[in-house]
């Protein structure tokens, strides 16, 4: 009876903490990093000199400008220099500088999506940007750059549709906030200190094992939720905007891939802990009777 209770116990306790682990991280990065405006700049500011960032801003600005300019059957070579032109001077400080500030404003956004009553597409406005290439661009003698117009010109980062359909999850994340982490820590502190302290070091190593199966079990859930939310997310976003999109959340993302590694490495020597020693007891037991 005793040992069908223990069994009982301990499978709870995993399923516990499989399910605990991804509801703690998501928690807690949608309040400590995705609600927090200095830590989201943090996040994707590096994303001014990533490839696909740089790449999408060349783009879109090449684009604004041949829509301006016709000049005959020069019209592709002048599109690829000035789009080489562009892309060269997103590796500039003034660019770090724009994208920053433009991304500070998107954050409002994000909050406001995902936060507020009414869906609304998240997306990172570049005329600031814009308007620092083309001045840039005017001061190097670039042809053709004072027909840059200075406009709206947006990434799309998440749809109205993906905002309306993660709103309640969000919220329900984010009034939840840090407390599941810290159940977490409590129950797996609990479990492993009552599991020593009523069954002794035998039953202790089993349920350091089992624990440590329910952490692994969980870091890989939410490994998938980052995919799959990844995925989700990029469905609906313009193809033409996905791979600058698709740059933001890993950026936003980096840190609960970072979780789902830590929790997995401690999850895997919880269970390799635990074996090993219900083994190295089991002998050092049978070892004794011998004796």
């Amino acid at each position: 009876m005793r040992t069908s209770l223990s069994a009982a116990l301990q499978a709870v306790l995993l399923v516990l903490l499989a399910v605990l682990v991804p509801v703690s991280a998501l928690s807690a990065w949608v309040d400590l990093e995705l609600d927090d405006t200095d830590r989201y700049i943090a996040a994707v500011s590096p994303l001014a000199s990533d490839a696909d960032v740089q790449g999408t801003v060349a783009t879109l600005v090449t684009d604004e400008v041949m829509k301006n300019i016709d000049v005959g059957p020069l019209q592709e070579t002048v599109e690829q220099f000035l789009h080489g032109t562009a892309l060269s001077f997103t590796s500039t400080e003034a660019f770090q500088r724009a994208w920053d500030s433009a991304n500070r404003t998107a954050h409002e956004a994000v909050t406001a999506s995902l936060h507020g009553d009414d869906g609304q597409a998240v997306t990172i406005d570049l005329a600031p940007v814009i308007e620092q290439v083309k001045k840039g661009l005017v001061a190097e003698g670039v042809p053709f750059a004072d027909r840059i117009p200075v406009r709206e010109t947006s990434i799309t980062v998440l749809s109205a549709d993906r905002a309306d359909g993660l709103r309640s999850s969000f919220q329900w994340l984010r009034s939840r906030g840090v407390r599941p982490a810290v159940g977490t820590v409590v129950l797996l502190v609990l479990a492993l200190g009552l599991a020593l302290a009523r069954g002794g070091l035998r039953t202790g190593l089993s349920t350091a094992a089992v624990a440590g199966g329910g952490l692994v079990l969980g870091a890989v859930l939410l490994r998938i939720a980052v995919a799959v939310g990844r995925a989700r997310v990029l469905d609906q976003v313009p193809g033409t905007d996905r791979g600058g999109a698709g740059a933001v959340y890993d950026a936003l993302t980096a840190s609960l891939r970072t979780t789902v590694w830590v929790v997995l490495l401690v999850g895997a020597v919880l269970v390799v802990g635990g074996i090993v020693g219900r083994i190295v007891a089991a002998r050092r037991v049978v070892a004794a009777r011998r004796g």
